[in-house]
C-alpha cells in the first residue's frame, strides 16, 4: 500500500523541522510518498528542504493561491491510494502510518478513515483537554448527520482513499477556513469512515494559524458549507446554529481564562 501525504507550507521553519521528523520517522507495511507544496516562504523553509535527502520526498517552492490550491496542486501529484494532509506545523505520532495501512487494508470497502488527535502548543505541550475528550466522544458516535450539525473530525488524523477523491473531488478553493469539513462532508456521503481509537497526528495550536485566531467568520463559514448538505433537512440547521453558538460562547470563557 502505497500512502501519499501532502504538506502545504509557508514561512512555517519554526515548526517544519519537527514535522519532517515525524512524517520521516514513520514506518510499517506501507511505501511512504510525501508531497511538499512550499508557497515561496523566506524564513529559511527553502534551505531545510533542501538538506532533506529522502527519495520519499518530493518537494517544490514557489508562489500560490494559497493553502487549498497547495494541497490540490499536491493532491494532483500524488500517486499513493491513500492520500492526507498534514499541516507544516503539525505531527504524526509514532507508528501512526502503519496503523492506518493496517486499518485500510482490514476494511477494503471503507474509503475513509478518522483518528484521534491531540492539541499541543508551540512548546509541543499538550492543552485544550477538553476539547480533544469531546471530539473523541463525538467521533464514537459517528454518523453522517452528527457530522452534518457539528464539525468534530481533527483534520491531521483523516486519510482517505484515491478512488474517494475522484468521487468526490478536490478541495473547494474558495473557502479559507473549512475546506476541509466540506471535504469530511462528501466523504461522508459515500458512506461511513473508520473510526480508529488511536491517536495518530498531534495539531499545533498557536496564534499565526487560522484555529488559533478563532475568527467567528470560520463557524460561519462553517455554517455556509454544511448548508450545502442539509437537503429537506429542517432540524440540523438549528441544531448547527447552536452547536456553534456553544462552541462560540466556550472560546469566549477560554479567553477570559487564558487557557
Amino acid at each position: 500500500m502505497k500512502l501519499s501525504v501532502i504538506t502545504p507550507s509557508f514561512n512555517q521553519c519554526r515548526y517544519l523541522r519537527q514535522t519532517i521528523a515525524s512524517v520521516l520517522s514513520q514506518s510499517g507495511p506501507f511505501e511512504l510518498e510525501w508531497i511538499i507544496i512550499d508557497g515561496g516562504s523566506t524564513d529559511g523553509t527553502v534551505g531545510l528542504l533542501e538538506g532533506i535527502n529522502d527519495s520519499r520526498v518530493d518537494w517544490v517552492s514557489e508562489p500560490d493561491r494559497g493553502q487549498s490550491h497547495a494541497i490540490n496542486k499536491g493532491l494532483s501529484r500524488a500517486t499513493g491510494g491513500v492520500l492526507a494532509w498534514l499541516n507544516s506545523d503539525d505531527l504524526y505520532t509514532p507508528g501512526a502510518l502503519s496503523l492506518v495501512a493496517d486499518a485500510f487494508t482490514e476494511h477494503p470497502d471503507r474509503d475513509w478513515l478518522i483518528g484521534r488527535c491531540d492539541i499541543i502548543d508551540h512548546e509541543n505541550q499538550e492543552v485544550r483537554r477538553w476539547v480533544t475528550g469531546y471530539k473523541n466522544q463525538s467521533l464514537k458516535r459517528y454518523s453522517f448527520r452528527r457530522l452534518l450539525r457539528e464539525n468534530f473530525v481533527p483534520q491531521p488524523a483523516v486519510f482517505w482513499r484515491r478512488g474517494a477523491m475522484r468521487a468526490v473531488g478536490p478541495l473547494d478553493e474558495s473557502l479559507y477556513f473549512t475546506m476541509d469539513y466540506d471535504l469530511w462532508l462528501r466523504l461522508g456521503r459515500l458512506g461511513r469512515p473508520i473510526i480508529l481509537d488511536r491517536v495518530l497526528a498531534q495539531f499545533r495550536l498557536h496564534p499565526a494559524s487560522k484555529t488559533g485566531q478563532c475568527d467567528s467568520e470560520q463557524f460561519y463559514e462553517q455554517f455556509r458549507v454544511a448548508g450545502r448538505y442539509f437537503g429537506d433537512d429542517r432540524l440540523s440547521p438549528v441544531i448547527h446554529r447552536l452547536n456553534i453558538a456553544k462552541t462560540l460562547a466556550a472560546y469566549r470563557v477560554m479567553r477570559l481564562m487564558k487557557m
